[in-house]
């Protein structure tokens, strides 16, 4: 009897072993080649900025840690050169996130994230909202779409405002 439940403890730490996940990142090329976006810090800095600069404040609420579809248009739209090149050049951007873990956010952003959820009467993830220094929509998009489906939208809205 001792030798059959060995075996089967055996084979689960073999199966677990070779079943572990691997390491995302490859290489220290991967790490230097990542785009890092300039996203504002909170509300009503971006709404500051958005004033300032005359620009559009493209507001995106993600789950990150939960969100499959989030991290799909996170990697496909957001971390591309193109998207940073277009929104350095004609959008103020905050992030609002939503995670399961609590832990990965400061507790006041956190409130703010859900306040603005609130706010902007999300239901689904992901959701771009943009909107104007005054607070008001011009503009929605909910779900996943075609990554270059994204910029006639940001065209059209960037041309409203």
């Amino acid at each position: 009897m001792r030798k059959i439940i060995s075996f089967f403890i055996g084979c689960f730490f073999v199966s677990f072993t070779n079943f572990a996940q691997e390491d995302i990142v490859t290489s220290v090329d991967e790490i230097e080649s990542e785009v890092v976006l300039n996203w504002s810090e909170n509300y009503k800095k971006a709404l500051k900025q958005s004033k300032k600069e005359n620009k559009p404040i493209l507001i995106y609420f993600t789950g990150s840690d939960w969100c499959g579809p989030c991290q799909v248009l996170d990697r496909d739209l957001f971390h591309t050169e193109k998207f940073k090149a277009f929104s350095e050049k004609s959008l103020v951007l905050l992030e609002v996130d939503l995670p399961r873990r609590v832990d990965l956010l400061p507790t006041n952003k956190l409130k703010e994230n859900y306040y603005l959820k609130s706010k902007y009467n999300v239901t689904s993830f992901p959701t771009l909202i943009v909107i104007n220094d005054k607070e008001k929509i011009i503009g929605q998009r909910k779900g996943v779409i075609l990554t270059e489906y994204y910029y006639p939208f940001f065209e059209s809205v960037i041309n409203k405002y």
